[in-house]
């Protein structure tokens, strides 16, 4: 989950998104977003979903399977 936990907070940053505002707008705790960004949770497959759909990328990519 290395790769999830910098793509995570790589798009997030490059989009200039706190955590409060992807948690606004996906639904998601804000403090599972910290979490998830700080490697000490996994997320479940259905938040991998919807942050993908959030930042229009694969969820290949953002668990690092595809690049």
């Amino acid at each position: 989950m290395e790769k999830f936990v910098e793509r995570l907070k790589e798009l997030r940053l490059e989009r200039g998104l706190s955590k409060e505002q992807v948690s606004k707008d996906t639904g998601l705790s804000r403090s599972a977003i910290s979490l998830w960004e700080a490697g000490k949770r996994v997320p479940n497959a259905e938040a991998v979903v919807v942050l993908a759909k959030y930042f229009e990328v694969t969820t290949d990519f953002l668990l690092g399977v595809d690049n």
